[in-house]
């Protein structure tokens, strides 16, 4: 209703300086044309004022006989004119052309002096001529049109303008819910689409912003497990903590509950981490989307942090083929913690002076990242490879954290016995550079295994541990 009535405004402001302007212009035509036709008969009467020679002129003037010009001032007494007396006297005393308003339209007055007496030719000019209701009408007409044309448009320009502004008002309702992916489609007028992909872009930053707060809580989570991997390899070094058999002294109880009090710490706080580190992992994925790292440069990183505590344990160690880069299509937080997972069960598993070894290598589609240890190895590979079955009271996890990870890059985990006599955990990943063939997955494992026995050949051998783990 607004936009009509000021529609209407606007018609209105516009219309009725153009029906005045017509007016006068269809007053001054019809007044012009009553000027020709008394000149017709003004010329006559310079010539002649005989009745019949002004009858003929007054015919030949044309038009409706009721506005055809009529003669005053012949002294026939004929004349029947729509002027006043006054109006006449007024004309023959000026001599000069006069308009007058009469009844039912108005009169143009033309003097003629024929020697000592002046004639006045009258011609009437009806109402209708001089465009009274008619030129009303249709000038209304013209708004009517005008206004329903404008009421149409301003209700599309209108329509598209509520549109982008309550999807701007949807998205960033969204935004505010928590959902970080809701974008708007930047539309209706240039300002209205410019704050579309500003706030576009605006989501895009916060995205981002989040993603990168969520991967430095993933990597210092990661850097955690190295100190609580080494304080609980110490607290299980220490004395038993059990109180229950045998007879203690007041000093060895609490000396005893003590140590175990340090181990049930270090095993919440594991767990702890552990949550965390899955948390943001799904969140960062979530968030994020397929991610690309470097395959060598996170086995380099992890195993900076690894090898401190190897050296702490004596544990001999090599790294193998991290020296090139290695894209793999997995976010480096997840495949740190897969690392950290499969390295740390080494650790967790073993005992103290086992060797082990990372090796990582790439062909037929693939990118294999080996983990050999010289431990008593897994008696049940399948087993060990389902989420939450574990032999040794763990929870179970922890393979299962790699294998999710090389499904996720369209691969997989496999475990076989290692040349340095214990568990080789092998996880493929899908090469984004290579063109994936069907290869046998188990054959690749095979390979690496040859290739692996005759690096050693040259060079030198583990000790081999033969008993079962």
């Amino acid at each position: 209703m607004l936009t009509a009535g000021c529609c209407a405004v606007v018609a209105l402001a516009f219309l009725v300086p153009l029906a005045l302007v017509l007016g006068d212009r269809a007053r001054d035509e019809a007044i012009a044309d009553a000027a020709r036709r008394s000149a017709l008969v003004t010329g006559a009467l310079a010539v002649s004022t005989d009745p019949k020679v002004i009858e003929r002129a007054v015919a030949a003037s044309g038009g409706d006989p009721a506005t055809r010009p009529v003669v005053h001032g012949l002294g026939d007494g004929t004349a029947t004119g729509r002027a006043g007396a006054a109006d006449l006297d007024q004309a023959r005393a000026e001599r000069r052309s006069l308009v007058v308003d009469v009844a039912g339209g108005a009169a143009r007055l033309d003097p003629v002096v024929l020697g000592d007496r002046v004639a006045v030719v009258e011609v009437f000019v009806p109402d209708a001529a001089l465009g009274g209701g008619s030129r009303w009408l249709l000038l209304a007409g013209v708004a009517v049109v005008l206004v329903g044309a404008a009421v149409l448009v301003v209700d599309r320009v209108a329509t598209r303008t509520v549109d982008a502004t309550r999807g701007l008002v949807h998205g960033a309702l969204a935004i505010g819910d928590g959902d970080l992916g809701a974008r708007v489609e930047p539309s209706g007028p240039r300002e209205l689409a410019e704050a579309g992909h500003a706030f576009n872009r605006m989501a895009e930053r916060l995205v981002a912003a989040r993603a990168d707060e969520r991967e430095l809580v993933a990597d210092l989570s990661h850097r955690l497990r190295t100190p609580l991997t080494a304080l609980r390899l110490d607290a299980e070094a220490l004395d038993p903590d059990d109180t229950s058999m045998g007879t203690f002294s007041e000093a060895e109880l609490d000396r005893r509950r003590g140590i175990r009090r340090i181990r049930q710490a270090i095993a919440t706080l594991e767990g702890e981490v552990d949550v965390l580190i899955k948390t943001t992992r799904k969140a960062v994925t979530h968030d994020t989307g397929p991610a690309m790292c470097d395959v060598s440069e996170v086995v380099r990183d992890r195993m900076v942090f690894w090898s401190a505590l190897a050296g702490d344990q004596n544990r001999p160690h090599r790294v193998i083929g991290a020296h090139l880069r290695i894209p793999a299509p997995v976010p480096r937080a997840e495949l740190a913690a897969a690392l950290d997972a499969v390295i740390g069960n080494v650790f967790r598993y073993t005992p103290q002076g086992t060797a082990f070894e990372v090796a990582v290598s790439r062909r037929d589609g693939y990118v294999a990242i080996r983990i050999d240890d010289a431990g008593p190895g897994i008696a049940n590979p399948d087993r060990a490879l389902r989420r939450g079955a574990s032999d040794q009271g763990s929870t179970g996890l922890g393979l299962d954290i790699a294998k999710r990870v090389a499904l996720q890059a369209n691969g997989s985990v496999s475990i076989d016995r290692a040349q340095l006599g214990g568990a080789s955990v092998v996880m493929l990943l899908a090469d984004p550079e290579a063109t994936p063939r069907p290869v046998n997955r188990f054959g690749l494992v095979g390979r690496m295994a040859r290739e692996a026995r005759e690096q050693k050949g040259a060079g030198r051998r583990w000790p081999r541990q033969r008993n079962g783990r």
